[in-house]
């Protein structure tokens, strides 16, 4: 059974970095120093879970315009296929809707635009290098909570 939570403790949010490090320094060759930054500290974190096992994560930050911005959504090799991408950008744009966001941008990495789509996002910007890896600006407007 996979469920995904928000990481409340040290432990949780080491399992964030975990996978983020197996899937994107490790897979990707992203520099650690840039996967791991700063802006940890104040975002806040959501992990995949199967079992107890952590095989996904994904990051939210609020921005300074009010608008919420979803990062390092990644799930391990193993796990990909099974929709569990869906179901991490779900409970971020729940977290986001219950903290009165209406509004959430990300950078895609350019393969990952389909899959974007299929949620709601739109292509906001022209190709460009991030980590020497190709992205495209996306974003889409939420609903309020009823």
């Amino acid at each position: 059974m996979f469920m995904v939570r928000i990481a409340t403790s040290d432990l949780e949010r080491e399992h964030a970095f975990s996978v983020r490090r197996k899937v994107f320094v490790e897979e990707q060759g992203v520099p650690l120093n840039l996967e791991i930054d700063d802006l940890d500290k104040t975002a806040t974190h959501f992990v995949v879970y199967s079992s107890d096992t952590p095989i996904g994560a994904g990051r939210l930050r609020m921005t300074t315009d009010g608008v919420g911005k979803v990062e390092r959504v990644c799930i391990l090799e193993d796990f990909r296929g099974k929709h569990l991408g869906n179901l991490v950008m779900h409970a971020l744009e729940e977290h986001a809707q219950e903290t009165g966001l209406t509004k959430i941008v990300l950078n895609a990495q350019s393969y990952a635009i389909p899959f974007y789509e299929k949620l709601g996002y739109v292509v906001t910007s022209p190709e460009f290098m991030d980590a020497d890896i190709p992205h495209r600006a996306m974003e889409k407007h939420i609903l309020e909570p009823s």
